[in-house]
């Protein structure tokens, strides 16, 4: 199958290893990733912040970059909320009947990566092997606006060597929201406080998560209290081989 690759621009500029990991996954199922050079931001940083008409021409953008593709992965939860959610929104403001078909026709076709493998393909056991102590934190896009449920952790649960602990409170959010965290930075700090106390609760090895600027910002959180916990894309995770780890 030939799949086309929305990398984001928060994983192209910051998290490159994320976009290599799905790569390298979906080629090992035998699938055959397409990326397309042109494409750009999502614009959910300016739609979430109120400058909904800005985001137009980036719609516009994406619908002309991908309306041939059958089907489009990305490894961020966010941005294809912000597709899903509020692409066709945007028409709508556009006042544009064409641009407003055009989403209409191409969201259908945009997944997240775990619930492109559980949901769409039908896979659980990708192969992968990871001998570490694993925790999960479900982004809020995930939870809430995708629902792609336990397909995270039906993938690590199938994972070769992984041991899956349950995260306490795993529903409640880290606190980053993108500009909410520069906002209302307090009351984001304390949102990630609590979230690190659980992750530290669990004694895992690795935090894991379906969006990387959730991960950046617990990360940031245990880099600063000199805590040794990890975190990583679940991308790379699954991409993770015997072999591999072996070489």
């Amino acid at each position: 199958m030939r799949i086309s690759l929305f990398i984001t621009c928060y994983n192209d500029l910051l998290f490159p290893a994320t976009g290599i990991a799905v790569v390298n996954l979906l080629e090992r199922l035998g699938h055959t990733i397409i990326f397309r050079p042109r494409q750009t931001c999502c614009g959910q940083m300016h739609y979430n912040t109120g400058y909904q008409r800005e985001t137009i021409p980036l719609v516009r953008k994406f619908v002309e970059v991908f309306y041939d593709d059958d089907l489009i992965v990305s490894p961020s939860a966010s941005c294809v909320a912000m597709i899903r959610d509020h692409f066709e929104k945007a028409a709508v403001i556009a006042e544009d009947a064409s641009l407003l078909t055009k989403v209409k026709e191409v969201v259908p076709r945009v997944f997240e990566l775990t619930e492109l493998l559980v949901k769409k393909l039908g896979i659980e056991d990708v192969g992968a092997y990871y001998p570490h102590r694993v925790t999960y934190h479900p982004s809020c896009h995930s939870l809430r606006m995708l629902r792609v449920g336990d397909a995270p952790l039906r993938l690590l649960r199938r994972v070769e060597g992984l041991e899956l602990i349950e995260l306490p409170n795993s529903s409640e959010c880290c606190g980053f929201g993108g500009t909410f965290a520069v906002k209302n930075a307090e009351t984001s700090s304390a949102m990630l406080a609590d979230k690190v106390r659980c992750v530290l609760d669990t004694g895992a090895e690795i935090c894991t998560a379906g969006d990387n600027s959730c991960l950046m910002h617990i990360y940031g959180a245990l880099h600063r209290a000199r805590q040794p916990m990890k975190t990583i894309h679940i991308a790379q995770i699954l991409a993770a081989t015997r072999e591999a780890a072996i070489a």
